[in-house]
């Protein structure tokens, strides 16, 4: 599939600019949501599960968020616990920090990263339901959950094949590991690219979502794929970035998350900070849906 990303221009001051890089933001103005009746609008977080200050602020804007941007899905990039996983950490960790979310109905449906425990899959607010890598349906928007952490010849098969049925207008797939990200503490992995690229351009991929690295990029499109590492819903390595051509946006100096939307044929996404700021938008045109 290919696509173009729509950028809505304003008029900014050079003093503006000038001081979103000082603070490590390289983005356009901000993109309202649209906020259809019916469309299908979910939010992202990654590297969430730390229990900490940040992580409940994050939280707290999410909530804050929903009060006018009535998402009902949240996915979750992998290192959804850190430290200690018994079942008070489960408490403190998630079911704490998103409690307004979760009392709204709000689904969070989990991918696993390398700090968490494989036997999390069996957490039933996680909805992962017992598989370390999973698919399911919103609207017109096929998921595909993947365990990057163990990328073995029969997740890859099973891959291929969900993606090759699918019939929905888009295809999302969210996991851990990014294959694209400048981040100096992780950065791309390659390895992990080599195997399942081929797959997403073969398959008609629309969009990717990563976490590993503590902050926010958003990549120029590679191979008519967007991809995206959200990887600071409580985790953060502030100054990490180090922006290359590939980069479109980013955001390195505070915990982050994002809200997506989508309706037809367009993506809306937004990134917001700890402290609410809207620190990347855009929107995504799928082309090839009309």
């Amino acid at each position: 599939m290919t696509f173009r990303l729509l950028q809505r221009r304003a008029s900014v001051c050079a003093a503006i600019i000038a001081a979103l890089v000082s603070v490590g933001v390289l983005a356009q103005p901000a993109v309202s949501l649209p906020n259809r009746p019916g469309s299908l609008k979910f939010a992202v977080i990654g590297d969430n599960g730390t229990g900490e200050r940040p992580q409940y602020e994050v939280g707290q804007q999410m909530a804050n968020a929903r009060a006018t941007f009535a998402f009902d899905l949240v996915i979750m990039l992998g290192d959804n616990m850190y430290g200690g996983q018994r079942p008070a950490d489960f408490v403190r960790k998630f079911e704490q920090p998103y409690a307004p979310l979760l009392a709204a109905g709000v689904k969070f449906q989990a991918s696993l990263g390398n700090h968490d425990r494989v036997e999390n899959v069996s957490y039933q607010p996680f909805n992962m339901n017992g598989q370390r890598y999973y698919s399911y349906v919103r609207n017109n928007v096929r998921f595909l959950a993947l365990d990057s952490t163990l990328m073995d010849a029969k997740q890859i098969a099973w891959i291929e094949a969900t993606l090759q049925d699918a019939r929905e207008e888009w295809k999302i797939c969210y996991f851990h590991h990014p294959l694209y990200s400048n981040a100096e503490r992780h950065g791309a992995s390659v390895e992990l690219r080599l195997q399942l690229e081929p797959i997403f351009s073969r398959r008609g991929v629309d969009v990717v979502f990563s976490g590993h690295d503590h902050v926010y990029e958003r990549l120029k499109p590679q191979k008519g794929i967007a991809y995206f590492v959200s990887g600071a819903a409580g985790q953060l390595r502030r100054g990490n970035m180090s922006p290359s051509e590939q980069t479109a946006a980013y955001f390195d100096q505070d915990q982050s998350f994002m809200l997506v939307e989508i309706a037809a044929a367009e993506l809306s996404f937004q990134a917001i900070s700890r402290t609410g700021k809207i620190v990347d938008s855009g929107v995504i045109r799928n082309e090839t849906s009309q």
